[in-house]
């Protein structure tokens, strides 16, 4: 597929902006009706007061007329989410729109903000009883600080929709926008895919499968088979392989058929990345040019969108061992990152950690040392020492001191990184198996041939189930195991 060719030059205009917005609109639309009846909690980042009513508005204008949104304030001196939404849980088929965040904060000295956070912070139990979607509208500068200041809820989320600022709606901004690499960010795995399809007919019998309507569902429905796949919770592999393909090559024509430039070079990002994670490089490069490509061209080069996709292509480069073609995207992805989201920022420390994993595969140590131990810092400090970013950074500091042969100083690392994975993303998660290798790998190296041989076998078992037996890291575990069998072979003899 020649994806780069087919991108024209084009300003970005308000027409764009707008059909970024309706875009937008449309996937929280499917989210709220897949999710009635049962508690699901969505972000809404909207910075224009006149513009969240509009959207409100149409929100309960589109909704089946069974179903009945709710229009609910926040106290603004007890800015309680589960309060405010308790106004109507016995409501049928209800849906609570949630306003009053905006206003919160905004004198010197007041302390309502943080009061909302820790209301936020401490309501998971009390939510439990909720069953109908809630949309929480936020502006920027409070999503901003919402990871940092409420983590719990944050964690639990079912998806975060940025609407961004039109000009003839957006005059009276209550707080400046502030661009973020999430802005458009459904977690589809809120849903089931019989949830999701469900919907899917719906739009299709009434729009029809090629409408533009329909372009959000096929686009959600891909990355919800693609999140399954990477995270090894499919049910039949290939399958689900090709649904996810097949849905987001749905997607890309529809948006490419209506230049919805934008959500054209997500989509396009989302498939690269499936084939990526498939071992499938060759694939995946064009892909990841073309969004490149567009985000450049309509975002700027200096765009926070535009990092992630320098990022991602270079990941790909990185997994070729195109090294000299991957550290200046990394550098540059690394670079944009400081200057627009600043220097302790999650995204930041994701850049430090890939440049220095790059030096690590070049051998360039002492260059990669202070990278990984700042990208360290600042996921212990900003997102936890229990988080699964966390385990990514412990793992690859140990792997660097690994490398050293600083064996002493790697193994409590892996050990904890291995600990993390477990409790956070569970047994059979890539990343557990990821650690699991690593460990094996370290005391492989030290000669303790019985203590690698059970972690290696559990390792590949997920990574076979997973990414398939041809891939290159469940070849690499195999042969990998295979030694330590050999080895422990030798030694009885």
């Amino acid at each position: 597929m020649n994806t780069v060719s087919k991108f024209e030059n084009k300003s970005f205009i308000p027409d764009s902006i707008a059909g970024l917005n309706r875009s937008t609109f449309n996937k929280l639309l499917v989210s709220i009706e897949a999710g009635i009846d049962t508690l699901q909690i969505f972000i809404g980042i909207c910075d224009a007061d006149r513009q969240r009513e509009q959207l409100i508005e149409k929100f309960s204008l589109s909704l089946a007329p069974e179903m009945h949104t709710y229009r609910v304030q926040l106290d603004s001196q007890e800015p309680s989410l589960r309060l405010a939404v308790e106004q109507v849980t016995n409501r049928q088929k209800a849906i609570a729109m949630v306003i009053g965040a905006e206003s919160l904060g905004l004198g010197k000295d007041d302390p309502t903000l943080d009061r909302f956070f820790g209301y936020l912070q401490w309501t998971r139990e009390g939510m439990r009883a909720l069953n109908m979607p809630i949309v929480l509208w936020i502006p920027s500068r409070i999503h901003t600080l919402i990871s940092r200041k409420a983590p719990d809820f944050y964690s639990w989320r079912n998806g975060i929709f940025h609407f961004e600022p039109e000009v003839d709606i957006s005059q009276n901004s209550t707080s400046i926008p502030q661009q973020i690499f999430d802005r458009e960010l459904t977690i589809a795995s809120a849903f089931t895919p019989e949830q999701m399809e469900s919907s899917l007919a719906k739009v299709i019998a009434r729009w029809g499968k090629d409408s533009s309507e329909a372009e959000p569902l096929y686009a959600q429905l891909g990355n919800l088979y693609a999140e399954r796949i990477k995270n090894g919770k499919c049910i039949e592999r290939e399958q689900e392989i090709q649904l996810a393909e097949d849905y987001l090559n749905q997607a890309i024509a529809i948006q490419t058929k209506e230049d919805r430039l934008i959500s054209l070079a997500t989509t396009l990002n989302d498939l690269g990345g499936l084939r990526l994670f498939l071992g499938k490089y060759n694939e995946a490069e064009p892909l990841y040019l073309g969004s490149l490509q567009i985000k450049e061209q309509q975002l700027g080069a200096d765009h926070v969108d535009t990092a992630g996709s320098l990022n991602n292509l270079a990941s790909l480069y990185e997994s070729q061992g195109r090294y000299s073609k991957a550290e200046p995207l990394y550098l540059r992805s690394l670079q944009i990152s400081e200057q627009q989201l600043g220097a302790e920022h999650p995204n930041t420390a994701q850049s430090l950690n890939n440049l220095a994993e790059l030096y690590r595969s070049q051998g360039r140590y002492s260059e990669a040392e202070p990278l990984l131990l700042r990208s360290l810092q600042i996921r212990e400090q900003q997102q936890g020492a229990d988080h699964p970013d966390t385990a990514a950074s412990l793992n690859n500091l140990a792997s660097l001191y690994k490398s050293q042969g600083r064996y002493s100083e790697a193994e409590p690392l892996y050990l904890r990184s291995l600990q993390i994975s477990e409790q956070q993303l569970g047994a059979d998660h890539p990343s557990t198996a990821t650690s699991l290798n690593n460990l094996a790998g370290l005391y492989y190296s030290q000669g303790r041939y019985s203590e690698a041989e059970p972690l290696y076998s559990p390792a590949l078992q997920i990574l076979e189930k997973i990414l398939g037996k041809d891939h290159p890291k469940t070849i690499a575990t195999r042969d990998n195991y295979a030694q330590c069998l050999k080895q422990i072979a030798s030694l009885s003899k």
